[in-house]
């Protein structure tokens, strides 16, 4: 499996709640052939249902599902996946965008 996760060894500390969704458009095909590509954002659990709210809103993105890792070495690693790439939510991610306008950011 290929993996790529764009957190910083601290980020893995803060940012360790991932949301993840199957991606139907890119599975089983380029770095994805023989499996299905997954994408995972990792956020700060108190972000989980609005970066949960705002995968499950992309038409890309299949079986959304929640879980953890990154805290005491633990990696995801999703069955039958032949690529999978974790992004980091910052505050400025547009996942983010809800709490920003209500001020809960």
């Amino acid at each position: 499996m290929i993996r790529k996760d764009d957190r910083t060894p601290d980020q893995k500390q803060s940012h360790y709640w991932l949301i993840v969704g199957t991606d139907k458009c890119l599975s089983g095909w380029g770095d994805a052939t023989g499996g299905n590509s997954v994408a995972a954002w990792a956020c700060k659990p108190v972000h989980r249902h609005a970066v949960r709210e705002w995968v499950e809103a992309r038409s890309d993105m299949r079986r959304v599902r929640e879980t953890a890792s990154g805290l005491a070495g633990r990696q995801y690693s999703p069955k039958n996946c032949a690529h999978l790439h974790i992004y980091f939510v910052g505050d400025d991610h547009p996942a983010l965008d809800s709490l920003r306008r209500t001020g809960q950011l």
